[in-house]
């Protein structure tokens, strides 16, 4: 495609010599360059199309970097990127890889943060502006954040704490009414009032709070938007400009289907239709969704919980079939946690399912507000594991020692279809303790072996009674082990003994114990961070006896878009590695 604007703008500064007629015609193109590589190799995609005006907007009458931008989330920097001299990576194909789908200070002087997760870009906003003022510099700092992300509690506690500042921090405020899935909370109730008064309603949000408001009706407007931002410009107090956008603005698909084309894979451009066709094969997370259903229909005290992540947590048709039975917090993990902690205290059923990396933020509330009251609520812990070109800000690595090591918490990791249904019915039905679930993040296995929904608290089921070394496979890993087994027997002779413990959060002392008498050698497998883990749990317990012991998983780093098949080599994670290690720690 032609690009007679945009080939001539190779940073923001360059913005300034166009006219407005220009930085229109540049809109169209910074949109349709994003249609274009996004239907080729996929990305988030409804929430950079309704940014393009703001960003260029916003590029045009400030002074980037120097003037410094905060990208709540950054999964609508897309546009910004495009403008700070990172065009070609959405130009050309052998350079689409060469960035990544959020903001990073590693590629560019106009990042500050590498940002993944919401609800921060105030808080984050605040910390430079009082850098700022410390040093006695004069530059603007912004935040630009989505009404989604202002369901999230660190917006609240960034927003209270902007206001009061007194200097200058200006607020961009991306209101799409929509979140990932449709927007929830009260808040949202005030935005779209603000939205039907053209910003003049007296019940104002923001206002309360301290800032100066100012609306934008037509926030895919650039010159509307420029004449607001030139307002605001080096202001010396607290501002929220409110801009009325429309998500996935300039495709038409997208606007009518803004919850599936959030995030999408490769598509037909001109049909919309994903070019990733469904393998109609079931998943852990319909598994879920259709086992809910099915129990909610005599089962009134059944409550789902979502994080504005429905369907990929397997609760889209539970959203549709049982509407008092669901609740979407918005994107409010730690909201989720101890409301489900509520709900299961007086004895109803809830389930919340939230994504590993996602996990990490409601740390306080398993720890205080659920395992600390011990309420019998069931945690599903989805897309967890090492994960394949995964980017930095979404590792799915953590959650086993987060999880694991909180007490009353039983983390629990099924090794089949049949186990995880047995797991799942149980975690509804048992009262004793608060049940989290780590979902396998591969293709379903099934054994068609039936497992009683009854589990012995940290108890494991040995597979295969053998003797010299124990293999210790965990959740997904498991099958790992039973190829580590075979192949090790094939190469050594040893039959060794094949164990899933089922339970991440405990130790069976007794059949450790009774790995003593014929056994030199217990190895772990784990898809998660070592440090703190579950291999360190059984490597402990073994510290004063006559044990050898070796642990495999992730080592503790953050990791980008790293092949799986690398790692794989680096943590020892494929059976020839594995029996190599085995073989030296025999010697």
């Amino acid at each position: 495609m032609e690009l007679k604007i945009l080939n001539k703008v190779n940073s923001p500064k360059d913005l300034k010599s166009l006219n407005r007629d220009e930085l229109k015609v540049l809109a169209d193109e910074v949109r349709n360059i994003i249609i274009d590589k996004v239907s080729k190799v996929g990305g988030h995609f409804g929430p950079n199309l309704g940014m393009v005006e703001a960003t260029i907007a916003l590029h045009y009458v400030f002074n980037s970097p120097i003037d410094k931008m905060v990208w709540d989330v950054s999964h609508q920097s897309y546009p910004h990127k495009i403008l700070t001299g990172r065009k070609n990576a959405f130009i050309n194909p052998d350079e689409y890889n060469s960035i990544t789908g959020y903001t990073s200070q590693d590629e560019s002087e106009h990042d500050f943060f590498k940002i993944g997760h919401t609800s921060t870009s105030v808080s984050l906003a605040c910390g430079l502006a009082k850098a700022r003022d410390t040093k006695g510099a004069k530059e603007n700092i912004i935040a630009i954040i989505g009404d989604g992300s202002l369901s999230g509690g660190e917006a609240y506690e960034g927003l209270n704490n902007a206001s009061a500042s007194g200097k200058n921090i200006i607020i961009v405020v991306n209101d799409n009414d929509m979140s990932i899935s449709e927007n929830y909370g009260g808040l949202y109730k005030n935005l779209a009032l603000l939205r039907e008064t053209n910003g003049k309603a007296e019940d104002n949000f923001f206002k309360s709070l301290g800032f100066e408001y100012h609306f934008v009706k037509e926030g895919n407007n650039v010159d509307a938007l420029i004449e607001t931002f030139a307002k605001v410009k080096d202001i010396d107090h607290p501002v929220v400009v409110h801009i009325h956008t429309i998500k996935g603005n300039g495709y038409k698909k997208a606007e009518e289907n803004k919850e599936s084309f959030h995030y999408v894979a490769p598509f037909n451009v001109e049909t919309g239709e994903s070019l990733v066709k469904p393998s109609g094969n079931e998943t852990y997370a319909s598994i879920l969704g259709n086992l809910l259903c099915e129990k909610a229909k005599d089962d009134k005290s059944i409550v789902a919980i979502s994080a504005a992540t429905a369907p990929f947590v397997g609760l889209g048709a539970f959203r549709n079939k049982f509407k008092d039975q669901f609740i979407d917090v918005g994107i409010a993990e730690e909201h989720a946690i101890a409301l489900a902690s509520g709900i299961a205290s007086q004895g109803a059923k809830p389930v919340v399912g939230i994504a590993s990396t996602f996990i990490q933020r409601t740390y306080d509330q398993l720890s205080q507000d659920l395992a600390m009251n011990n309420n019998p609520a069931l945690v599903m812990v989805h897309n967890a594991g090492i994960g394949d070109n995964r980017d930095v800000t979404h590792l799915g690595i953590f959650d086993i020692p987060l999880i694991s090591n909180i007490p009353n918490i039983v983390y629990v990791a099924p090794t089949s279809k049949e186990e995880y249904i047995a797991m799942v019915e149980w975690g509804l039905e048992q009262d004793k303790h608060p049940v989290a679930i780590r979902v396998p993040a591969h293709a379903v296995i099934s054994t068609n072996k039936a497992v009683k929904a009854d589990f012995k608290l940290n108890t494991y089921e040995k597979v295969i009674d053998g003797s010299e070394v124990a293999i210790i496979g965990l959740g997904a890993f498991f099958s790992l082990g039973e190829k580590v087994q075979e192949k090790l027997k094939e190469a050594t002779g040893i039959n060794a003994t094949l164990i899933n413990p089922r339970f991440i959060s405990g130790i069976d002392k007794d059949m450790l114990t009774e790995l003593l008498d014929n056994h030199k050698l217990v190895i772990t497998l784990e898809d998660g961070i070592l440090d703190g883990g579950f291999g360190e749990k059984i490597s402990r317990f073994y510290g004063d006896k006559n044990m050898k012991t070796l642990n495999f998983g992730a080592t503790k780093e953050f990791t980008d878009r790293v092949p799986m098949a690398e790692l794989n080599e680096r943590y020892h994670l494929t059976e020839d590695l594995i029996i190599e290690d085995i073989k030296k720690a025999l010697k």
